[in-house]
C-alpha cells in the first residue's frame, strides 16, 4: 500500500460446497477454517470470522484492496479445495458450488454474533431463506436461476 494511503473495508463471504453437499463435516470443519485463515492471511487481508454449517461458510475479512474481492473468493476456493481433498475424508473430490455472495460492512457490524453462532441461528432459519434476506437487506436484484442450487 502506498503511503498516505488508509483503508478500512470489511466483507462478509458466502459459498457453499458443490450441490450444497454437507461435506463440511464437524470432524474437518475448524481446520478447514483454521487453513481459510491462512490463505486469507497470505493474501495480506485480515480474517476476524471464519464460520459455517455443513453445508455452507461466512467469512468476515478486513479487505485488502490491493487483491479483488473475486481473486480472493478464487484463491480461498481453490486451496481449501485441495486441502480438503489431501484430507481423503471422502470417497469423491470435494468441489465448491461456483458463485459467492459478498457483503460490505461498517466497524460497528463486526461483532456479528450471528456469525459465531451458525447453529443457533440455523436452527430458526435455512441457509436459502437466510441467503435471500441477504440479498434482499443489500437491495442486490438477482434471478432465482443464478443462486446456488438448493436441494431441499
Amino acid at each position: 500500500m502506498k503511503p498516505g494511503a488508509f483503508t478500512q473495508i470489511y466483507i462478509q463471504l458466502v459459498f457453499s460446497p458443490l450441490h450444497r453437499e454437507a461435506l463440511l463435516i464437524d470432524k474437518i470443519r475448524p481446520r478447514v477454517f483454521e487453513y481459510m485463515g491462512g490463505i486469507i492471511r497470505t493474501l495480506n487481508h485480515k480474517p476476524i470470522i471464519i464460520n459455517g454449517m455443513n453445508d455452507h461458510v461466512h467469512i468476515l475479512i478486513g479487505l485488502n484492496p490491493k487483491v479483488s474481492i473475486s481473486e480472493t473468493v478464487k484463491e480461498i476456493k481453490r486451496l481449501s479445495a485441495i486441502f480438503i481433498n489431501d484430507l481423503n475424508v471422502f470417497k469423491g473430490k470435494f468441489q465448491w458450488q461456483n458463485g459467492y455472495g459478498g457483503f460490505s460492512y461498517g466497524r460497528s457490524q463486526l461483532d456479528n454474533n450471528y456469525i459465531k453462532n451458525q447453529e443457533l441461528h440455523h436452527n430458526k432459519q435455512s441457509f436459502k431463506k437466510e441467503y435471500k434476506l441477504f440479498l434482499q437487506r443489500f437491495d442486490i436484484e438477482f434471478d432465482e436461476q443464478f443462486l446456488f442450487k438448493y436441494f431441499d
